[in-house]
C-alpha cells in the first residue's frame, strides 16, 4: 500500500494563526510534532507527499526531520485536489510498476487512536481490491453545518456499504435532517482505491483530466511540468470523480477523528479548566466561561467571557462567538482580496536555519531582524530586484559574497547589490543575529534565485 498525503490548502478559517505561506498543516498546534509529521508517522513506508510550490520547501524540511529522503511532489500552481490525486496515482503507478492500493489522507487532520485507525484502513483496502474507490465516514455526533456529508445504501460490501450520493455542506435545517435520518456520514477527505481503478474511473468521469495525464511521464524525473499542469481543469475530487461513479464505497472510520477545521475544533480537542475554558499562550482572566484564549506573543486579559474565541498573534487580534469560527474564513477572504499581508505571512517566519522577523516596511524598503542558528546558513542565492544591507547585532556572521569570504563581528556591516551572488552563514558556537535592510521595486520571498542549498530547496 501505499501512503498519499495532500500537503496543500490554505487553513483560512484557523487565521490568523494559520497564513496563506504557513497553512495549519505546518503548525505545532498540539503536540510536539506538526500536523504533517503526525500525518506521515501513522501511514505506511512508501508515502508520497504532495503540496505547492509555496510550500514544499517547509514540507520537505519538515519531513526530513523523521525521514531519510521523503518524496515531495510539487504542483507549480494550484488546481485543487482532483488533478494532484490523478498524477500522484499516475506517478505511482510508474515507479512502482504495479497497480498498488493507495490511501489518500489529508495532512492536518487529528487522529490518536493510531491502531483504530490502522484496523479501519485494512478493512478499506479489502474492498479496494475489488475495483472500488472506498471513502472513510466520521458518523455524525451533531449536525455539523462545516462538512459535507455522504448518504449511504443498505447494500452491504465487505464491512462497508454501497454510497448512494455526496451532499455539500447543509444549512443547519437539513444538516438536523441527516443525522436524524441515520444513513449519513460526515465527509471525513480520506479515500482508497487502486491505482487501475481512479484512472479507469477519470476515464469515465472527468475524461479532460485523463486524457492530461499522457503527458506526465515520471520516468526520469520526479517534476510536474508547469505548461501541462497548467492545462489542468481546477476542481476537487468529488465533484469530478466521487459524485459522479457508481463504484463508491463507505467504510466507517472507527477511531477518534477531528480535522481542525475551526477554532471552535481547537477548543473541542483541547484541555479545559474547571470554568470550561482552554487557554493557551500568556492569559489572564476573570470570570470567563466556555472559552477558548490563544496568545502567541503578549499579554491577553480576558474579563466575563462566555462562549468567545480570543485569538492573539503578533500582528492581528481574532475575537468571535464560538458558533461563528466557519466565518473567520470570510475575513481570510477578504484581507487577500485587500492585498493585506496578514493573510499572507507573519511577522515572525521560521525558516530551517532559524526566523527572521519583520520590524518595518513601507514603500521601496524592508527591515528584518533575522537569526541564524549556530550550524546553520542561508542558500546561496541572488535578488533580481532588491539590494539588502545588512548589520551584525549579535554573534558573528559568515559571508560569501561574489566568491569573497567576509567575517563581520557586531556591528560591522556589508552592502549586496541587485544580482550579487552572496550566502549569509553562522558556522559558531553562538546564536547569529542581524538586521536586513531591503531595498527595491519588489521585495517579496519569490525574488530569490537560489544555486546551493543544505536543506534541498534548490
Amino acid at each position: 500500500m501505499y501512503g498519499l498525503i495532500l500537503a496543500g490548502g490554505s487553513g483560512s478559517r484557523l487565521w490568523p494563526l494559520s497564513r496563506e505561506l504557513y497553512p495549519k498543516q505546518l503548525l505545532n498546534i498540539q503536540n510536539t510534532e506538526s500536523l504533517l509529521q503526525a500525518t506521515f508517522e501513522r501511514l505506511t513506508d512508501k508515502i508520497i507527499s504532495m503540496t505547492g510550490v509555496k510550500h514544499v520547501s517547509n514540507v520537505k524540511y519538515q519531513l526530513s526531520k523523521i525521514a531519510d529522503n521523503p518524496i515531495v511532489l510539487s504542483e507549480p500552481i494550484s488546481k485543487n485536489t482532483a488533478p494532484a490525486i490523478a498524477i500522484a496515482a499516475q506517478y505511482i503507478s510508474i515507479k512502482s510498476k504495479e497497480d498498488p492500493v493507495i490511501l489518500v489522507v489529508p495532512s492536518d487532520h487529528l487522529i490518536k487512536d493510531i491502531k483504530a485507525f490502522s484496523s479501519t484502513v485494512k478493512e478499506g483496502e479489502k474492498i479496494a481490491n475489488q475495483g472500488y474507490i472506498v471513502t472513510f465516514g466520521i458518523k455524525p455526533s451533531y449536525p455539523e453545518t462545516g462538512y459535507g456529508y455522504i448518504n449511504v445504501t443498505d447494500n452491504k460490501i465487505e464491512n462497508g456499504v454501497k454510497v448512494n450520493k455526496f451532499v455539500e455542506k447543509p444549512n443547519q435545517e437539513l444538516a438536523e435532517k441527516y443525522i436524524a435520518d441515520g444513513n449519513y456520514y460526515w465527509n471525513s477527505g480520506i479515500f482508497m482505491f487502486k491505482a487501475s481503478t481512479l484512472l479507469n474511473e477519470l476515464k469515465t468521469c472527468s475524461p479532460e483530466i485523463y486524457s492530461l495525464l499522457k503527458n506526465f511521464d515520471f520516468t526520469s524525473s520526479d517534476e510536474i511540468p508547469y505548461i501541462e499542469f497548467e492545462r489542468m481543469p481546477s476542481i476537487s475530487i468529488d465533484y469530478a470523480v466521487m459524485e459522479k461513479s457508481d463504484k463508491i464505497a463507505l467504510v466507517k472510520l472507527e477511531s477518534d477523528w477531528n480535522d481542525l477545521g475551526s477554532w471552535k475544533s481547537i477548543y473541542d480537542v483541547s484541555p479545559k479548566d474547571s470554568d470550561g475554558n482552554v487557554k493557551i499562550g500568556h492569559i489572564l482572566d476573570e470570570g470567563s466561561k466556555n472559552s477558548l484564549m490563544y496568545s502567541s506573543s503578549k499579554l491577553v486579559a480576558t474579563i466575563g467571557l462566555e462562549d468567545t474565541v480570543i485569538v492573539e498573534t503578533e500582528d492581528a487580534i481574532l475575537a468571535c462567538k464560538a458558533d461563528k469560527t466557519q466565518d473567520v474564513k470570510k475575513v481570510f477572504e477578504t484581507l487577500k482580496k485587500q492585498n493585506d499581508n496578514t493573510h499572507l505571512v507573519h511577522k515572525t517566519v521560521y525558516r530551517p536555519w532559524g526566523y527572521y522577523t519583520v520590524l518595518a516596511e513601507g514603500k521601496g524598503f524592508l527591515t528584518k531582524m533575522i537569526q541564524v542558528n549556530p550550524g546553520q546558513k542561508l542558500s546561496v542565492q541572488s535578488h533580481n530586484h532588491r539590494s539588502e544591507h545588512w548589520v551584525v547585532l549579535e554573534g558573528m556572521a559568515k559571508v560569501l559574497l561574489e566568491g569573497k569570504e567576509h567575517i563581520l563581528s557586531p556591528g560591522h556591516s556589508i552592502d549586496i547589490d541587485v544580482k550579487e551572488i552572496h550566502s549569509l552563514q553562522n558556522p559558531y558556537k553562538d546564536v547569529l543575529k542581524i538586521i536586513e535592510v531591503q531595498k527595491g521595486d519588489l521585495l517579496i520571498e519569490e525574488d530569490i534565485v537560489r544555486y546551493e542549498d543544505m536543506y534541498g530547496r534548490v
